[in-house]
């Protein structure tokens, strides 16, 4: 189900069983939950950066750290554009506004398939100057079980991005050897994320992709993202209590925390340039294949 309020994912099922952690249809979106992300994913430090010359000062939305936090769509209106039983498009027009003074078009195609669903992200700068731009999506996942501690957890990065206390990255290292290398599948058991990982290892097909499973119920699932996400951030939730490890944010992000302001991975779309993006789920066949 597609929301209205920030064009995101509210909930998503398949054959009788939750893929996504959602929330009900007269409930308000809590802790991000399959939220779209855009113009720029994750923190950005005290909301201030610099583009092409020009400070800008976006609004503090994460107080108690000082940060801007994804974005600024997460709350408008989108509306439907094309849509039928299996396919909607919805679309958005962010108008230039303090902190961001560029125009966006922003359109999103949500696609389900007997083998899961596909998102298909696109934007246009509809502006007459050059614009920073990146993207991201807030899905939690869910393979079933109270927690995510005895789901199996399989991701092809090679690099996790080391956070400071106020999520604003701090240093990069290998995953080699630490409690966060998940390139071969083992049990989330204790480990506590809320973690970048980059420099993904990708299939023949061009995707990176997520592997859970639920060994106790047979739940299997994968979250894929093409070479345009070269981020995916992984939160088990476990300060907020409505998530507190019962599912896994899988966020696909085109950059970095706190890209607008190191400039690291940063889109930037000349005037009428469109960038776009794609990011899904697929579900096990019968035979228990992804």
């Amino acid at each position: 189900m597609i929301v209205e309020v920030g064009g995101g994912l509210r909930t998503y099922s398949a054959g009788g069983r939750d893929v996504v952690d959602g929330y009900a249809a007269d409930e308000a979106c809590s802790s991000g939950r399959g939220q779209v992300l855009a113009p720029w994913p994750n923190r950005i430090q005290d909301g201030s950066y610099e583009f092409e010359g020009q400070r800008h000062q976006l609004p503090i939305n994460e107080t108690e750290r000082r940060n801007a936090i994804h974005g600024l769509v997460r709350s408008e209106s989108w509306r439907a554009g094309e849509h039928d039983a299996s396919r909607v498009v919805m679309e958005y027009s962010l108008k230039p506004q303090s902190g961001y003074p560029f125009p966006l078009e922003l359109r999103i195609e949500y696609e389900l398939a007997a083998t899961g669903l596909s998102v298909l992200m696109t934007a246009t700068n509809t502006g007459n100057e050059r614009c920073p731009y990146g993207t991201g999506a807030h899905p939690y996942l869910t393979a079933g079980g109270a927690t995510v501690d005895a789901v199996t957890l399989q991701v092809s990065a090679r690099t996790v991005v080391l956070s400071d206390e106020s999520g604003i990255p701090a240093r990069t290292e290998p995953v080699e050897g630490s409690e966060y290398d998940f390139r071969e599948p083992r049990l989330i058991g204790t480990t506590r994320l809320d973690h970048a990982f980059t420099d993904l290892d990708r299939d023949n097909d061009g995707l990176a992709r997520v592997h859970l499973t639920n060994p106790a119920g047979g739940a299997r699932l994968a979250l894929w993202v093409d070479e345009n996400y070269g981020y995916l951030m992984l939160f088990t939730g476990d300060p907020l209590p409505d998530v507190n490890r019962r599912s896994l944010a899988v966020e696909p992000m085109t950059c970095p925390p706190n890209a607008f302001r190191s400039g690291e991975d940063v889109i930037v779309l000349e005037p009428g340039q469109s960038t776009t993006s794609a990011w899904g789920i697929s579900l096990a066949d019968e035979q228990g294949r992804i």
